[in-house]
C-alpha cells in the first residue's frame, strides 16, 4: 500500500503533464498517459484520513479567527487556570514544540500552535535501538502516558494500528484519523488536553470517567501520522481536534536541560535556554519533573 501510495503521488503528475502536451500533439502516447492524472484519486483514497484533516483544518483557521480575533491566546494574555503536570514518567525529549512561532509545532494550525511531541533519546542522540522500522525497538515505545491534572475523560478513539515505518520522515499510516488512537480530558470549561498517537488497546479509561493527575491513561505508540513512535501533546479551549484555539501549557515543576547529541536527531535550532520562560518548554531540551 506504501509502494502505491508513492507512484501515485509521482504517477499523476505523468498525467498532467501529458494532459498539457495534448494540446500540442495528436500523438496517441500523450493520451494514453493521460490516464495517470487518475492515480490523483488512488493518492487520496490511500492517505484520505490526510487530506479530510487539510481541509478540516484550512475550514478551523477560519473558524478560530472569527472566534478569537486579535484575542488569539498567547503567553502575554493568557494564563492556564490549571497546574500541569508532565504527561509522562521519567526523561523525555521535545522535539517539536514551543510556545514561540519560531519554534512552534504548527504556528498556522489553531489546535497545534502550542502542541508538543515528545520522544526519549539515548546519550547518543538515537531514539531506538536495534531495527529503526520496529515499534518496540523505541525507547519511548509503550512507555506510560499520564492525566497531567484532575478531569473528565469526554472523547476516545481507539481504531488505528501502529503506522508502518519506512525510513526516516517516512511511514504509511492505518488510521482513519492523523491523530491516531487519542484521549481528550476536559480539565476545566475552557481547558481540554489531547493525547495522539496512542498504542492500540493501550487505553485504560473510558468516556465519563474521572481521572486523577497522575494515573495511568494510555501507553505510547505510532498511530497515525506519526513517522515514528512518539506522543502527540496538547493543551486546547475546546473538545474538538481542528476547531479548538491551542493554549500555552505552562507546566509545575519540571527541570530541563540540554539533550546530548541532540543535533544527531535534529538539525534544527533550538532555543537558548536562557531564553525559555519559566515553566515552558522547547525542542531540543530533556525534560523531566524537577
Amino acid at each position: 500500500m506504501y509502494y502505491l501510495y508513492q507512484f501515485s503521488k509521482t504517477a499523476k503528475y505523468i498525467g498532467v503533464v501529458s494532459l498539457v502536451a495534448t494540446f500540442f500533439s495528436d500523438l496517441m502516447i500523450f493520451k494514453l498517459l493521460c490516464l495517470f492524472g487518475l492515480f490523483a484519486f488512488v493518492e487520496i483514497a490511500l492517505n484520505f484520513s490526510v487530506f479530510k484533516c487539510s481541509v478540516l483544518q484550512i475550514i478551523a483557521i477560519f473558524i478560530v479567527n472569527k472566534n478569537f480575533g486579535n484575542e488569539v491566546p498567547s503567553v502575554f494574555n493568557y494564563k492556564s487556570e490549571i497546574e500541569y503536570t508532565l504527561p509522562f514518567e521519567g526523561k523525555w525529549v521535545v522535539i517539536n514544540g514551543c510556545y514561540t512561532k519560531e519554534f512552534s509545532h504548527s504556528w498556522d494550525i489553531p489546535t497545534q500552535r502550542y502542541a508538543y511531541d515528545f520522544i526519549i533519546l539515548d546519550e547518543e542522540g538515537k531514539s531506538y535501538r536495534n531495527e529503526f522500522n520496529q515499534c518496540e525497538s523505541y525507547y519511548c515505545y509503550d512507555k506510560n502516558i499520564l492525566a497531567p491534572a484532575d478531569g473528565i475523560v469526554v472523547e476516545i478513539s481507539n481504531d488505528a494500528k501502529d503506522s508502518l515505518i519506512f525510513k526516516k520522515g517516512k511511514f504509511f499510516s492505518k488510521s482513519p484519523h492523523i491523530a491516531g488512537n487519542y484521549i481528550v480530558i476536559k480539565h476545566s470549561k475552557k481547558e481540554y488536553s489531547t493525547f495522539a498517537h496512542l498504542k492500540k488497546d493501550s487505553i485504560t479509561v473510558k468516556v465519563g470517567d474521572s481521572i486523577s493527575r497522575g494515573d495511568i491513561i494510555a501507553k505510547c505508540g505510532n498511530t497515525g501520522n506519526s513517522t515514528e513512535p512518539h506522543l502527540h501533546f496538547q493543551l486546547q479551549t475546546g473538545q474538538s481536534f481542528y476547531n479548538s484555539a491551542g493554549l500555552p501549557i505552562k507546566f509545575n515543576n519540571i527541570k530541563l536541560t540540554i539533550a546530548p547529541n541532540y543535533e544527531r536527531f535534529d538539525h534544527r535550532l533550538s532555543m537558548p535556554k536562557e531564553q525559555i520562560l519559566e515553566g515552558y518548554i522547547s525542542r531540543g531540551y530533556n525534560v523531566a519533573a524537577g
